[in-house]
């Protein structure tokens, strides 16, 4: 079996102790491809140290998550930009709007998030949203980007069926994880009725672990556990699951 994890933070300090192990158990589950969303300047060394010891397994994205969006979002920007022009990225992510936490930042999440979909565009790379309580402002981006250059994934989608349809308009595919195996995930109830063509897989690890290990340390292994989840809602064989989300994904990674 060949799983692709679309969005997995394997350098986040929760894997410091034992990192190698949890990348190991991964691919022995049959995660062969794990896509690294960047957060801001300070992870990006753990970033290219990751790639350096699975280079064939490891792909980089870059780009300001909205929650690191401060005052001082440019000098983050400009650190995206001097990366973009040194080496190759798979994606510009996780980049777009939170109100979750602070609100204080709106102005500057929204202003970074067009600047990076306009660097996405001017690198012809996909983008990777974050969206949390915040569909209605991300959507008046989108709707104001889109075009044949804008693709991408809803990463962790969570919205309502209406949603989902209008994120697929906008060329975006839909980031599944831990949520649809949550009692309360409500994506479950209305996801079969969306072609298969439009999902991709994901932990977002070491956040949102599915069940039964909700509430625990996330990692890339246990999207085996949301695979075969996906697999249910779909009355279809986990190997054929697997086959068509990782195609997805590399139409949207190019890789």
């Amino acid at each position: 079996m060949n799983i692709t994890d679309t969005h997995t933070h394997l350098y986040s300090e929760a894997f410091d102790e034992d990192r190698s192990q949890v990348v190991e158990r991964a691919i022995a589950q049959g995660v062969k491809r794990f896509f690294i969303p960047a957060i801001d300047s300070t992870y990006t060394d753990g970033m290219l140290k990751l790639e350096s010891a699975y280079p064939e397994n490891v792909f980089l994205m870059t780009g300001l998550h909205p929650t690191h969006v401060k005052a001082d979002y440019e000098q983050e920007l400009e650190h995206v930009r001097d990366l973009l022009a040194q080496r190759k990225f798979y994606a510009i992510g996780e980049i777009g709007i939170d109100l979750y936490w602070d609100k204080t930042f709106l102005i500057q999440q929204q202003e970074a998030f067009k600047k990076q979909i306009h660097l996405a565009k001017e690198h012809q790379l996909p983008i990777v949203i974050h969206c949390r309580d915040a569909f209605d402002e991300v959507f008046e981006i989108l709707e104001e980007e889109k075009g044949e250059d804008l693709r991408g994934i809803f990463h962790c989608f969570t919205g309502t069926f209406e949603q989902a349809k209008k994120a697929i308009s906008y060329n975006m595919k839909l980031g599944i994880g831990g949520v649809v195996t949550f009692k309360n995930g409500k994506i479950d109830t209305f996801l079969n009725q969306i072609s298969l063509d439009h999902i991709v897989l994901e932990t977002d690890s070491p956040y949102l672990a599915p069940v039964p290990y909700r509430g625990k340390r996330n990692e890339s292994s246990y999207i085996v556990n949301v695979l075969n989840k996906v697999a249910a809602i779909y009355e279809k064989e986990a190997d054929e699951v697997a086959q068509i989300t990782t195609r997805n994904s590399e139409e949207v990674f190019g890789v």
